[in-house]
């Protein structure tokens, strides 16, 4: 499992690892079945807290994307390729959601966010 904290980000470390956790299970990276690290190995291999990689742990599981076999570890769900598109665009449309009333707040368009976007692609 390749994922990268970075300390100088705005984003909370959590918050990094269910991110790019979630890009991996819904690129399939990750398959359905896959055993994520033990939560105490990930925090030491990623030099963070246990806490940090167990709020991690536990939003993707709430997000649906994981779940835990008591004494066995965490895996990653099972999904169908048109689960995983409805998984992918709800997580996506929630951070546009986020994103356009910040793009709003500037007075931007439509036209000028879409062109913004191209540039920046």
């Amino acid at each position: 499992m390749n994922v990268s904290i970075s300390n100088t980000s705005e984003k909370p470390i959590y918050q990094q690892l269910f991110e790019q956790i979630s890009a991996l299970i819904l690129k399939g990276e990750l398959e359905g079945g896959y055993c994520l690290p033990p939560i105490r190995q990930a925090a030491q291999e990623l030099r963070v807290s246990v806490i940090t990689v167990k709020k991690a742990w536990e939003e993707l599981e709430r997000s649906g994307l994981i779940h835990t076999v008591t004494g066995k570890g965490c895996f990653v769900a099972e999904f169908t390729s048109d689960e995983i598109l409805q998984i992918r665009n709800d997580m996506v449309l929630s951070q546009m959601k986020i994103d356009t009333s910040y793009y709003k707040s500037f007075g931007l368009t439509l036209d000028e966010v879409i062109e913004l976007l191209r540039k920046n692609y």
